[in-house]
């Protein structure tokens, strides 16, 4: 995402969403725990504003993605979401389905890692979430359900058919997409959808610990090879390669990779700057 801004002032706080941002690491945290921090429009849209905003500022080196509460995101709210499109005409489904596509799209351009902490149901559109994070950290009650055949919609939700398969596999997208059956920890860890399964209550605080390595670490490479694997999915190799070569080349300019040499030369650690 581009770091040029409009006229445009940074939004002073966010309605849906608890955001603490703390030495380069952001942590959102998804605040509706009696509704199992079920989605709203408004939770929608201050999630891609968000995502957009710290993007351009390039302050923040990670993110963490939580759930407060029994569980991670139970999905969109049945009432204030399922319940207000069925009085939508077709331009304005498409522009609500456009913008959950739009919050998926941010997660995955973003320049910085997020890491989704979970912990109990991580359900729908909560499925999808933590699908397009970086890494997913989970604890031993986690369970993910793509539901959305459940209700008579496509299991293709949110970019969930494009992104799933490539975690997964085609088999195993096929059958959490079309037959919406949970998948608990030990399973999703099992076929790759979990980055790392912790001790019970340990996710948030094992995503806190990764999210501080990633923020202390060389956060320029971090976002070109996070850039690389999202743009190279369907990429021909020729075409990948030339790509890495261009990306390696650029960041062989880059005060970092000049860090490496002095620190190893002088027998001590890295100073990080992320150019």
């Amino acid at each position: 995402m581009s770091p040029f801004t409009g006229s445009a002032a940074r939004t002073p706080g966010w309605e849906h969403l608890r955001v603490d941002i703390a030495d380069g690491v952001a942590t959102v945290t998804l605040a509706r725990p009696e509704k199992l921090n079920a989605l709203t429009f408004g939770a929608y849209a201050d999630l891609r504003d968000l995502l957009a905003e710290l993007s351009r500022e390039r302050s923040v080196r990670a993110l963490v993605l939580a759930g407060e509460g029994r569980g991670f995101c139970s999905g969109g709210d049945v009432d204030e979401i399922i319940g207000a499109t069925l009085g939508m005409d077709t331009a304005q489904l498409l522009d609500f389905n456009r913008m959950t596509g739009q919050v998926v799209r941010a997660i995955r351009e973003c320049p910085f890692p997020v890491i989704a902490a979970l912990h109990g149901v991580a359900a729908g559109a909560g499925a999808v979430l933590a699908l397009a994070a970086d890494f997913r950290v989970a604890d031993p009650t986690a369970r993910f359900a793509f539901l959305f055949t459940r209700v008579g919609l496509s299991g293709g939700d949110m970019g969930a058919a494009y992104l799933l398969p490539r975690v997964v596999g085609l088999g195993h997208a096929t059958r959490l997409l079309m037959l919406g059956d949970p998948v608990r920890a030990l399973e999703a860890e099992r076929i790759g959808l979990i980055s790392e399964l912790t001790e019970e209550g340990a996710a948030d605080e094992a995503a806190q610990r990764l999210a501080r390595r990633l923020a202390e670490g060389p956060a320029l490479a971090y976002a070109q090879t996070k850039a690389l694997l999202t743009s190279e999915l369907d990429m021909p190799m020729a075409a990948a390669i030339e790509l890495d070569a261009s990306t390696q080349a650029l960041l062989m300019t880059g005060e970092d990779y000049a860090e490496f040499h002095a620190a190893f030369t002088e027998k001590r650690p890295p100073k990080w700057s992320g150019r």
